[in-house]
């Protein structure tokens, strides 16, 4: 969806309450635009929930819809979800990566009725947004902490995921297996696809989600089990190795992504996962995943201070496992953009699990609101870096023509928007 036609009222049988809502939803979207204010997706999407309480399940009846949630990898699971299931339809989709109630009704109000819809759901809200979208399929993604001095801990969720999904009809959940707490949260559901998409992350799911018990990792393959309750990852329905796909029925298909790094493999097999349960071959969805080159700015190259600059999003600890796997190979220099705003959560600690130990051997530019923090956790992490407030700068101050650039919510948002002016 274009950012200009994020709030077009449909139109439809859509309640008279609802219709008039997406008209006053649009009209306060457009207004934020015009003042330079943002997208206008969750202002307006505000709107219409003010106006209609009941809008977002009023919107998305009579749709197909995929939701898509977990801590690491949604907006970009949900792009080429989105791309597999465009070779059939239009489809509807939150693309700006608005994923709470309002986001998601400004999404569905911009598009036609009955068309298909994905949707990516903050993992808080997802038992929510079950009951007001009743979904056709859910995938779930991977738990680990994000934000934890605004969300609950992560086997809090899980539960909450386990209770929303406890006895669900007419949902196929297409879920995590090798992560326990998605396994656990999801095990209640009566129609689940389990896929082996990895989890190097490991340090959530230490404790058992069922009993309190020692989860234990590292069996055959990427098994793990729990000693003193039984609980264990799941037998497979689709598996990820390496960069083929198998599934049911003796299907497999090769990935080819223009998108790095294994986390990127893990989001595309689930995504050909849900694509699969909705009707769309997996090697058509897999070859239409081909095509998706960046996610939301993630992974783009863009001009910055006369280098070219490849931007990099990651948000808390798992998400800077992943991140440090995709960065080009030492002496490379790296910038590292650190804020701690509420969309990032204040307590910047987290930078402490994170194993900057791997960036020695470069040069590594210190950035952004907190960029003395991170340069206290490089300086103990062996690192050779220097620090410089301001983003530009520290793309300007290192050597070459190519910089990678890894920054968290806020700042890599901010980012984005200074370079595009």
């Amino acid at each position: 969806m274009s950012r200009t036609s994020v709030l077009t009222p449909p139109e439809g049988a859509l309640p008279a309450r609802t219709r008039f809502a997406a008209g006053v939803g649009a009209a306060v979207s457009g207004l934020s635009r015009a003042l330079g204010r943002g997208g206008g997706s969750v202002v307006g999407g505000r709107a219409i929930l003010a106006v209609d309480g009941r809008a977002l399940s009023r919107l998305a009846a009579g749709r197909s819809i995929a939701l898509v949630s977990g801590t690491n990898g949604k907006t970009t699971t949900t792009a080429l979800l989105r791309a597999a299931l465009e070779t059939r339809a239009p489809v509807v989709s939150n693309a700006l990566g608005a994923n709470l109630p309002p986001g998601l009704a400004s999404a569905l109000a911009g598009g036609p009725p009955r068309a298909p819809a994905v949707l990516e759901v903050d993992e808080a809200w997802l038992g929510r947004v079950l009951e007001a979208t009743a979904p056709r399929a859910v995938a779930l993604l991977n738990l680990s902490r994000d934000q934890l001095d605004r969300y609950n801990e992560v086997r809090r969720l899980a539960g909450s995921w386990r209770a929303a999904l406890d006895g669900r009809p007419g949902v196929t959940v297409v879920a995590n297996a090798d992560d326990p707490l998605v396994a656990w949260g999801a095990a209640l559901c009566p129609q689940v696809v389990w896929i082996g998409a990895g989890q190097p992350w490991t340090d959530d799911a230490a404790g058992c989600p069922s009993c309190g018990g020692r989860i234990r990792f590292g069996g055959a393959g990427r098994a793990w089990g729990c000693a003193s309750c039984g609980l264990q990852r799941p037998a497979l329905d689709v598996t990820l190795d390496g960069a083929e796909v198998r599934g049911p029925g003796g299907w497999r298909v090769s990935l080819r992504l223009a998108l790095p790094g294994r986390a990127n493999r893990a989001n595309a097999a689930v995504a050909i996962a849900v694509a699969s349960v909705l009707g769309v071959e997996p090697a058509t969805a897999a070859a239409a995943m081909s095509a998706v080159s960046e996610v939301a700015g993630r992974y783009a190259t863009v001009a910055a201070a006369g280098r070219r600059a490849r931007l990099l999003l990651a948000k808390n600890p798992a998400g800077w496992l992943e991140a440090l796997d995709v960065l080009r190979p030492p002496p490379a220099p790296v910038v590292v953009a650190i804020n701690a705003r509420v969309a990032d959560g204040r307590d910047p600690s987290w930078l402490w699990d994170v194993p900057f130990e791997r960036l020695r051997g470069r040069v590594v530019v210190a950035t952004g609101e907190r960029s003395r923090d991170l340069a206290v956790r490089l300086r103990y992490a062996g690192v050779d870096h220097r620090r410089l407030p301001d983003p530009v700068d520290a793309i300007a101050a290192v050597d070459g023509d190519v910089v990678d650039v890894v920054a968290n919510y806020t700042s890599f948002q901010a980012l984005r928007a200074r370079l595009a002016r």
